[in-house]
């Protein structure tokens, strides 16, 4: 077995938490990926909730939640993931986000530390014990060092008696590899 690259590991790692009802957020839904992924972990039971500020990233996502017969547990919004406070109302047992911009697409349009931050506080306040919120950050475009190093400061300083933090990435690689964090809460 191969050591797994973050985008992997993520899914490894949501594969151990969330189970058929929970209910879940992508805070960055890109081409449907782990929306999608999200969407069979959770079951028809389960909720997941989508957000993206691209159009473009919306269609990708229902396109390939339609191809496999997946929208039914699925509401996505065109918006940023800055107001999932605003559009979800009820806790939650995960989310993940893909910090970068969207493969292929505009690369001028990247998230940002600020809306990131309010984001990921969100997902943290909503987060139910034993629960997980996965970021994947990718950082070598313009703007992505700063968005890392934030999302990193800020999750450096979470309590650990109320979270534990993890980073995992390759640091023999070139390129600017991946860094995957997990923030599990263990209690309020």
């Amino acid at each position: 077995m191969k050591i797994q690259p973050s985008v992997r590991y993520s899914h490894t790692l949501l594969s151990q938490l969330v189970q058929n009802g929970d209910t879940v957020i992508d805070a960055t839904v890109g081409k449907g990926n782990d929306t999608a992924f999200l969407s069979q972990l959770v079951g028809e039971n389960g909720k997941v909730y989508g957000f993206d500020v691209q159009k473009e990233a919306i269609e990708y996502t229902k396109q390939r939640l339609d191809e496999k017969n997946l929208s039914s547990n699925v509401t996505l919004f065109n918006t940023g993931h800055e107001n999932i406070n605003q559009l979800v109302d009820e806790s939650i047992n995960a989310a993940i986000f893909n910090l970068g911009y969207l493969p292929g697409s505009d690369k001028s349009i990247i998230t940002r530390p600020d809306t990131t931050l309010v984001a990921i506080k969100a997902c943290l306040d909503k987060l139910e014990i034993n629960g997980i919120v996965v970021l994947v950050l990718y950082y070598g475009h313009t703007g992505g060092p700063q968005e890392k190093d934030a999302v990193i400061e800020y999750a450096q300083s979470l309590n650990q008696k109320t979270f534990s933090v993890m980073q995992y990435q390759f640091i023999n690689q070139v390129h600017c590899p991946p860094i995957l964090l997990a923030i599990q809460k263990n209690s309020n």
